[in-house]
């Protein structure tokens, strides 16, 4: 990777996409060896209400911990592609579950979708591990950290208990948002 790459996880509050962020920064910084930062916002309702998480990733000191410019957007609700898309560059990746968002923000992007939070429920058989799919699937999409350096990471900090589920999780997001790539 050169220079800066810009990352945003968006959804409702609940979602586990602040977990998600904080898993693919310590990918980065942890086992890739390259700079990161993670920041987060959510409003005041913060189960349900909008959310998002930010993950900067360099190869050189990050001097702003904010999003400016987003190379890749992640959006599990309508809400959520509404509100934190304008930013999202010309060329820039945009993942979004297709069951939940149903109008596509307008602009130049490379869009993937599939059902994000209907695969975790349903072939992986918990929907709690939702922000796993689409952590697994924005890494395929934007090679921003090393699916190895990703999975280690997730199974990291998830209870042993769920080391498996997590585990499937990440892969199933990963193989179809190469499917469901355009």
């Amino acid at each position: 990777m050169a220079g800066r790459y810009e990352l945003r996880f968006s959804g409702a509050g609940g979602q586990g996409l602040i977990l998600a962020g904080v898993i693919l920064a310590e990918a980065a910084s942890i086992y890739d060896g390259i700079q990161a930062v993670q920041s987060q916002s959510y409003g005041p309702e913060a189960r349900g209400g909008a959310s998002k998480s930010e993950v900067i990733i360099s190869d050189t000191a990050i001097d702003y911990p904010k999003v400016t410019q987003c190379d890749a957007l992640l959006a599990l609700t309508q809400e959520a592609a509404d509100k934190y898309s304008h930013d999202l560059k010309e060329g820039g990746v945009l993942l979004i579950d297709s069951d939940l968002v149903l109008r596509e923000p307008p602009g130049n992007f490379k869009v993937t979708k599939f059902n994000i939070t209907n695969t975790a429920k349903n072939e992986i058989g918990r929907e709690i591990v939702t922000n796993i799919v689409a952590l697994g699937a924005m890494v395929a999409l934007t090679g921003v950290v090393t699916k190895e350096s990703a999975e280690k990471a997730v199974l990291a900090r998830v209870p042993e208990a769920f080391l498996e589920l997590n585990k499937k999780a990440f892969q199933v997001g990963f193989e179809k948002a190469l499917a469901a790539k355009k």
